[in-house]
């Protein structure tokens, strides 16, 4: 059956699949918090890749990086329809009350991005939801099948753009190369070997004032639209998958457990398998960018979403019993919008020079020691916040400017 909660019409799978998500994505996220930007996705960039540094980039590879994003985007998806339901129950135009929830959140993105992060997802998730809209009528199979040519069209944009980066390495490096050949490689992914003086720049503006980051973000807004756009088709295709997930019940925890037990135990293995081998071609290579990023991005972009998958069933297996601590999880799902941008606001103080100022100053696995205090925090503050208030605070702000009027966010206080 469906898991609600007791309390609300709340789908509890959903709440609990979405906290693990939020948690684990900062997991990956505090590293480009922390230092250049080309360090994420190249360890040997700066930060460290070998001891402990190394550890901590192979663990999050295998276990988080790209799985909780993925679940996340499949969470946006099937939210997004039991929005969309809920707004129909209620009479009301669907259309209306899904495009004005994007159209804040789309806002609100692009506060994030130029005021505090260029991590930002929400812009992206704001445009596919109005794209991933025109499929809400669809069956889970054909949502399936749409999300899997949206997959199938991402891996091989991103294969062309990749081999022509191979190319653009070879004419860079070749004896006699032209400064134009130097330019378009150093342009591309040759960015991710940052020089001494690449570096230096970066710390620079980090550890600079508040306004002086937006101001550089800001004349650079291109782009922002340009990472947005690439990223289009896969983020719609997960959100497809997730509205199928949504559809189907897999999502909502109405499978019977031996077919969650089956998915966890085939999907899980397989996506560790493949992102070993991943890790493994990482190392060997010396941490070749073109060969990291057709691994990641093109390779391994099936794998991460069957790992994802295997992640949310056993997610939900593990919360069935609604015990102290899935509660805490879930709550923490529920508040998964203040929790996203809360840990925005506290990584940036951490490391950008209007606050602590620890930007480029840390190692990969100092960095991530952040990480298990802002968990304990999410589990903390959130199940206590909802006992008192009906929604985290950006859920309610985000509710309120979707509906025009200040939304009731104290609870009801029970009278004998």
């Amino acid at each position: 059956m469906t898991t609600t909660s007791s309390s609300s019409d709340r789908i509890f799978s959903l709440d609990a699949i979405r906290g693990v998500a939020v948690m684990g994505i900062f997991s990956v996220n505090v590293i480009a918090f922390a230092m250049i930007e080309a360090a994420y996705f190249n360890p040997a960039a700066y930060g460290g890749h070998r001891g402990i540094d190394l550890f901590v980039w192979a663990a999050n590879m295998l276990v988080i990086d790209g799985k909780m994003r993925t679940l996340f985007s499949m969470l946006f998806g099937a939210s997004m329809l039991l929005v969309v339901d809920r707004a129909e129950q209620a009479g009301l135009s669907a259309a209306a009350v899904h495009n004005r929830r994007m159209a804040v959140l789309l806002m609100i993105g692009c506060l994030h991005y130029f005021l505090l992060w260029f991590g930002d997802i929400l812009v992206l998730y704001a445009l596919s939801g109005m794209i991933a809209y025109a499929a809400r009528d669809k069956s889970p199979r054909a949502l399936v099948a749409r999300g899997l040519f949206l997959t199938v069209l991402h891996m091989t944009l991103f294969g062309f753009f990749f081999a022509q980066q191979a190319g653009a390495d070879q004419a860079a490096h070749a004896a006699g190369a032209t400064a134009r050949a130097i330019d378009e490689w150093n342009g591309g992914l040759g960015s991710f070997y940052p020089s001494a003086s690449m570096l230096a720049e970066d710390k620079a503006l980090y550890l600079s004032g508040f306004w002086a980051i937006a101001a550089a973000k800001l004349s650079d807004w291109q782009n922002m639209i340009t990472s947005n756009l690439v990223f289009l088709p896969d983020t719609v295709g997960l959100m497809m998958f997730g509205m199928a997930g949504y559809k189907s019940g897999f999502l909502t925890g109405q499978w019977d457990d031996r077919r969650y037990r089956l998915l966890a135990g085939a999907l899980i293995p397989l996506g560790l398998a493949a992102f070993a081998g991943l890790v493994w071609t990482d190392v060997t290579t010396h941490f070749y960018v073109v060969a990291m990023m057709v691994g990641f991005v093109v390779v391994a972009t099936p794998f991460i979403t069957l790992q994802a998958l295997g992640y949310a069933s056993l997610i939900i297996l593990l919360t069935r019993g609604r015990g102290w601590l899935a509660q805490r999880v879930a709550a923490a799902g529920r508040c998964a919008f203040s929790n996203y941008l809360g840990t925005s606001a506290i990584a940036t103080f951490v490391f950008y020079g209007w606050g602590l100022g620890r930007y480029g100053s840390v190692s990969r696995a100092e960095a991530w020691l952040l990480v298990p205090c802002v968990w304990a925090l999410m589990l903390l503050w959130s199940k206590p916040w909802l006992e008192r208030y009906r929604y985290g605070p950006m859920e309610w702000v985000w509710r309120s400017l979707s509906r025009g009027s200040l939304q009731p966010m104290r609870k009801a206080v029970a009278t004998a």
